[in-house]
């Protein structure tokens, strides 16, 4: 009985969140309308999340899901620190990883083993800025992917990731712009969504992966307007 609860609280849980951009965003309501609910809801084992991304850096989503199929048959489901370093970088590579995502990936079993990176202590005590701080002093592990943690593993509302390619590309759709915008440029095109930019980036990717049209959206006043042009989701 108890099960039933907790299922359609994670459903609901972004409700206010849609409410929100709806009312404060006709377009992205749109979106919304198109794609249904936000299905987002943490992942539940942070280092296998944190694994994922890093296989995830530069390379098609298509392309990430195979190499972390091949490294899971190889090293299990999830994935664990002591497994993978016994692994090591040539066990890693013969999954398919780069001898860079390889050494990558052993700097953070190996920072996770150690307890250089406590991921299983983070909770709600630590802000956005803690949590991208401790990330990133693992070599290979920078802000976008330390932001994919924040969005995908904790689910905090407010993380725009402005340097990933699908972000981006999502913008340039949903204002019309004639060029992707800069990542410099994003926050102002995505102030709105506050205090929920997490959500709405959830729905631009999620837009992209679906193709979702929506009639050309008009410029901001004094740019360009956007050429024809399929967009699609970057790796980031």
């Amino acid at each position: 009985m108890k099960s039933k609860p907790a299922q359609g609280a994670r459903r609901n849980r972004w409700l206010g969140a849609v409410r929100h951009l709806k009312s404060v965003d006709p377009r992205m309501a749109r979106l919304i309308e198109r794609v249904g609910p936000c299905r987002l809801h943490p992942r539940p084992h942070r280092f296998t999340a944190l694994v994922r991304s890093i296989l995830s850096q530069q390379i098609s989503s298509k392309a990430a899901e195979s190499i972390s199929n091949r490294l899971h048959a190889i090293a299990g489901d999830p994935f664990e620190p002591g497994r993978v370093i016994e692994l090591g970088e040539t066990g890693l590579r013969s999954a398919g990883l780069s001898g860079q995502k390889a050494r990558y990936v052993l700097n953070l079993a190996a920072a996770v083993a150690a307890g250089q990176v406590p991921l299983e202590e983070i909770d709600e005590s630590w802000d956005d800025e803690a949590v991208i701080e401790a990330l990133t002093t693992i070599k290979g592990i920078g802000e976008w992917t330390a932001q994919m943690f924040l969005i995908f593993v904790l689910n905090r509302p407010d993380v725009l990731p402005c340097g990933d390619l699908g972000i981006r590309a999502g913008l340039r759709s949903h204002h019309g712009l004639a060029e992707i915008p800069r990542p410099s440029e994003c926050p102002a095109l995505a102030e709105a969504w506050r205090p929920y930019r997490t959500v709405a980036s959830w729905y631009l990717w999620a837009g992209i992966d679906l193709k979702v049209e929506l009639p050309p959206a008009k410029p901001p006043r004094g740019t360009k307007p956007a050429r024809p042009k399929t967009v699609r989701k970057g790796s980031g």
